[in-house]
């Protein structure tokens, strides 16, 4: 979830007889009203490095000290999309506009498949995913974080599967907005999650490490607070089907980014990060958003001699300008190149002027870049 452009006055209108003004939920807050020139050349201390940017990508730099003016609304903002009806309101007008923008979908994804499995990602909303994952054997499937149910609905009829399970990552309507209407439609099907975030037609609660079972598919859920409270990730085992293990990550993890720390601390998403890199290198990320290019260009500018990361960079800006999904990539891929991962790296703390102090633990230096990183990508705004 992004934290909105049109502050409290929009979302108070949006609850009105009034006609709401339109208005926008971005994938990054921009902090500072104006923007500067990328430096021309490298730049000591805390600010991000010069790298070259993709052309139309603006860099606004961040501030050490003073405090953020814009916190305390998107503070409230927060509160009132999580708890109240305007969340729901709002979610619906990103529906509706984002149909209306992409008839087709924001990305043209790839299925993938496996003997006896299959993993369809469908693009949603104005940059989120939705997963069919189906046992093309029973023909049975399982959605993970239904965003729109109308597009859930038509790729669930065009493989002619039957929709057993919802696996909703956390409680952000544009992960759990269509739980309700695929309820509706599919009578049987159980909607599963976490007891610890409000997940709409909750019907199972799963605790950490249980596994569920939907055909001949395994999926082992993770709890990975950070992003919210109750954050789970969801690991299909692709053993079975001669395949990798495949994480479908919410929020939590990005191709080269991670989740805002809405709920949680730096500390606490450090240990769920670690948790997900805990499954392995071959290990298939399918994040919650097509967040690539933006992540990779902010990586950029941290890591301004890194091989993988402009490698990346370069196929990922290809795939973006043909709207091709970036997804899936690997957290052996991810590790090479996505700075929340990379909190443990010399030339990551180097490059951000941190150095670890007398008496700090390792783990707790680690989140204290953590931090930092997630400062600077809070601040930056790709255009």
């Amino acid at each position: 979830m992004a934290v909105a452009r049109g502050g409290l006055r929009g979302l108070l209108a949006a609850a009105g007889p009034a006609r709401p003004r339109a208005w926008q939920c971005p994938t990054g807050t921009r902090l500072l009203r104006q923007s500067c020139p990328r430096p021309a050349g490298p730049r000591a201390g805390a600010e991000p490095g010069s790298g070259r940017l993709p052309e139309g990508v603006e860099y606004i730099p961040t501030r050490k000290k003073g405090k953020n003016p814009m916190k305390p609304v998107a503070v409230a903002w927060y509160s009132l999309y999580t708890r109240t009806r305007l969340g729901y309101l709002f979610y619906q007008r990103q529906v509706k506009k984002a149909r209306e923008r992409y008839p087709n979908g924001h990305s043209a994804p790839e299925p993938c498949c496996f003997p006896g499995m299959k993993i369809l990602p469908i693009p949603v909303l104005s940059n989120n995913y939705s997963y069919l994952v189906i046992d093309t054997g029973s023909g049975r499937a399982a959605v993970v974080d239904p965003s729109d149910p109308l597009a859930v609905q038509a790729a669930i009829e065009e493989e002619g599967v039957i929709l057993e399970a919802i696996f909703c990552t956390h409680k952000h309507w544009d992960h759990s907005g269509g739980n309700t209407a695929l309820r509706r439609q599919h009578g049987s099907c159980k909607v599963y999650g976490s007891a610890l975030d409000a997940i709409p037609e909750l019907t199972n609660p799963l605790a950490d490490r249980e596994k569920v079972s939907v055909g001949c598919l395994t999926f082992e859920a993770l709890a990975t607070p950070g992003h919210t409270v109750g954050h789970m990730v969801y690991v299909l085992d692709g053993g079975p089907f001669g395949g990798p293990p495949c994480l479908f990550s919410g929020d939590l993890l990005f191709l080269s980014g991670c989740g805002r720390l809405f709920e949680g601390s730096p500390e606490t998403m450090l240990a769920s990060l670690d948790v997900a890199v805990g499954l392995g290198e071959d290990t298939l990320l399918w994040p919650g958003h097509e967040y690539a290019l933006e992540c990779l260009t902010f990586a950029s500018l941290l890591e301004l001699d890194n091989p993988a990361l402009e490698q990346k960079l370069r196929w990922a800006t290809q795939q973006r300008q043909e709207k091709r999904s970036t997804c899936p990539s690997t957290l052996g891929e991810e590790q090479t190149y996505n700075p929340f991962l990379r909190t443990h790296r010399p030339e990551l703390q180097a490059a951000l002027g941190l150095r670890q102090a007398r008496g700090e633990t390792p783990d707790a230096f680690r989140a204290r870049v953590l931090k930092e990183v997630r400062r600077r990508k809070d601040a930056y705004k790709a255009t």
